[in-house]
C-alpha cells in the first residue's frame, strides 16, 4: 500500500466559476433517460480527475499554448454534440428523469496552483487528498435536479503541467460514455471540428419492456422495499470508517493467482482474481459472524458486441449501459475456503450478466420502484476502470500520469492504473471501519508473499472443501 505525501501544503488561486454554453446553438427539447440511467442508485455526483505533466518539449506545438484557454473553449464545441450535458434534469410526475436541453452549459473553473507535478508524489492516487483544492465544489452546484450536470475545474502547475478535475452527474453517463465524451473533448482540444466517434443519445433503448417482467435473481437489490427506499444497516457507522489506498503491483497479483489450484489459474482474469482476493481479506478484516451472508457486486459492461452477451448498442451511446450481478457466500465458509472458492463464485456471478439480465434490471426498475441496490458493510460494489480508456485522454500535451476515479465510497471501490515506483499494478479506494484496517492489512499479506509449500496446501483444501459443498 503506497505512502502519500498528505503533509505537502500549496495554495490554490480560482477565477469565479462560470457557465460554458455550446458554441453553437442546440436544440432545446426535453429528453427522457433510460430505466437504466433512472435507477436511485445512481443519483450521484462522481469525481474524476487527470494529472498531466509538462510534456509540451513533445509536441511543440502546444508549448505556448495555455491548457485553461484551450479546453475550455473545446468544451463548448464538444457541447455542440453532447447538447444534452448542457442541459438539468427534471422530473415528470412519476419522479421519471428527464434532461431538459436548455443550453445552460456546464460549470467550468480556472486555477493556478503554487506546486509542481513532483511536488505531488503519491497524492495523485486515489482517494486524493487535495481533492477539494482541484475540484471547488461551488455552492448550491452539487444537486440532481435542476444542477448542472458536469463541473470542471483546470488547475495549471508551476512546472507547466496541468490538473483536469470533473464531477458528473452519474444519471447521465457511465465510464465509458465519459470516455466518449473526453474523447471529443480533447479531439476539439487539438483541432478537430468533428468527433471521431458522434454520440447517440437512443436512451429507449434500455427502458423496460412492456408488460415488464424481472427474469432473474438480483441479489444487489434489496427483495423487499421500504417507503423510503432504503436498507440501510444501523452498524454502517460513516464516523467511524476510513478510507485509504490498496494497491497491487504485478508481481502481488502474480502471488495471488498462484494461490488458485491449476485449472483456475490459467481461466481467472485479473478482474475476477483481485475482486476475489479483497471480497475474502476484506470479510476477514470485518470479523463477521460465520452465519452472516456477505456479498460482492462486480461491474459488467452490456455494451458487449456478441449478441448473446452483449446489448449491440450504437457505437456512440453514452448512456449508462451496466449491471452488477452479485456474488454471495456465508461470511464463515468465505473465509474458511482458499481463495478458489471466492473465485468460482465471483466468475459465476459475472457470467451471469447478458442482455436479458439487463433486461431484467430495467423492468425491476419499473416494476419496484427504482430500489437502490444494498448499502449495507456486508456487501461491497466493485468497478474496473483500467480498461475504461480514462488514462488515454490527450489535449495535446501527451497522456495522463494518472487518471481516475478521485475516490470510493464506502459501498462502492473501483480498480485504476496506477504505477509505483516504474512497476505498473491496480490501484483501489477502499472503505473499512477503522478497526479492521490493520486486519485488512495483514490478510492481504498473507495472499501476496511467495511460499510455495502453501500452493499444495491450498490446493488440496480447494479439492476438499469443494467437494463437501
Amino acid at each position: 500500500m503506497a505512502s502519500t505525501n498528505s503533509h505537502l501544503a500549496f495554495q490554490v488561486k480560482r477565477s469565479i466559476p462560470e457557465l460554458v454554453v455550446p458554441a453553437k446553438p442546440t436544440p432545446h427539447e426535453v429528453k427522457k433517460l433510460s430505466d437504466i440511467d433512472d435507477q436511485e442508485s445512481m443519483r450521484f455526483q462522481v469525481p474524476v480527475i487527470w494529472f498531466y505533466r509538462n510534456n509540451s518539449s513533445n509536441n511543440p506545438s502546444m508549448e505556448e499554448k495555455d491548457p485553461v484557454k484551450v479546453i475550455r473553449e473545446a468544451l463548448g464545441k464538444a457541447l455542440v454534440y453532447y447538447y444534452p450535458l448542457a442541459g438539468r434534469l427534471i422530473e415528470d410526475r412519476n419522479k421519471k428523469l428527464m434532461v431538459n436541453c436548455n443550453g445552460q452549459g456546464v460549470l467550468f473553473i480556472e486555477a493556478n496552483a503554487d506546486v509542481t507535478f513532483d511536488q505531488l508524489g503519491h497524492t495523485i492516487q486515489p482517494p486524493s487528498p487535495f481533492l477539494n483544492e482541484f475540484l471547488y465544489n461551488v455552492p448550491g452546484s452539487d444537486g440532481i435536479l435542476g444542477c448542472p450536470l458536469i463541473l470542471i475545474q483546470v488547475t495549471r502547475l508551476l512546472c507547466g503541467g496541468f490538473i483536469l478535475a470533473l464531477r458528473l452527474n452519474h444519471t447521465m453517463c457511465d465510464g465509458s460514455g465519459l470516455c466518449l465524451f473526453m474523447n471529443t473533448l480533447a479531439e476539439m482540444a487539438k483541432g478537430a471540428q468533428h468527433p471521431t466517434i458522434p454520440p447517440v443519445w437512443e436512451r429507449e433503448l434500455l427502458n423496460a419492456r412492456n408488460p415488464p417482467r424481472i427474469t432473474r435473481i438480483h441479489h444487489e437489490f434489496p427483495q423487499e422495499t421500504t417507503d423510503d427506499h432504503r436498507e440501510l444497516d444501523d452498524d454502517l457507522d460513516l464516523t467511524n470508517m476510513v478510507q485509504f489506498p490498496f494497491f497491487l503491483n504485478s508481481n502481488q497479483i502474480r502471488v495471488i493467482r498462484n494461490h488458485l489450484p491449476p485449472h483456475l489459474r490459467s481461466n481467472c482474469t485479473r478482474f475476477e482474481l483481485i475482486t476475489a482476493c479483497l471480497w475474502r481479506c476484506r470479510t476477514l478484516a470485518l470479523n463477521l459472524d460465520p452465519e452472516e451472508v456477505v456479498q460482492i457486486s462486480g461491474v459488467v459492461n452490456g455494451r458487449g458486441k456478441n449478441s448473446n452477451k452483449g446489448l449491440n448498442l450504437p457505437v456512440g451511446y453514452y448512456g449508462n449501459a451496466f449491471a452488477y450481478p452479485s456474488a454471495v457466500s456465508k461470511a464463515g465458509i468465505l473465509c474458511r475456503n482458499p481463495l478458489g472458492y471466492a473465485v468460482e463464485l465471483v466468475k459465476k456471478a459475472k457470467s451471469e450478466m447478458d442482455e436479458e439480465y439487463i433486461r431484467s434490471v430495467a423492468d425491476l426498475m419499473v416494476i419496484r420502484g427504482r430500489p437502490p441496490f444494498k448499502i449495507t458493510k456486508r456487501h461491497l460494489v466493485v468497478s474496473d476502470l483500467t480498461r475504461s480508456g480514462l488514462d488515454k485522454i490527450d489535449f495535446g500535451w501527451g497522456l495522463p500520469r494518472h487518471a481516475g476515479v478521485a475516490m470510493g465510497f464506502p459501498p462502492i471501490s473501483f480498480f485504476m492504473n496506477y504505477k509505483v515506483g516504474g512497476e505498473d499494478g491496480v490501484v483501489m479506494p477502499i472503505w473499512l471501519p477503522l478497526f479492521s484496517v490493520e486486519r485488512f492489512r495483514q490478510e492481504v499479506k498473507k495472499m501476496t508473499i511467495e511460499d510455495p509449500d502453501m500452493h499444495e496446501i491450498t490446493e488440496a483444501r480447494h479439492v476438499r472443501l469443494t467437494s463437501m459443498l
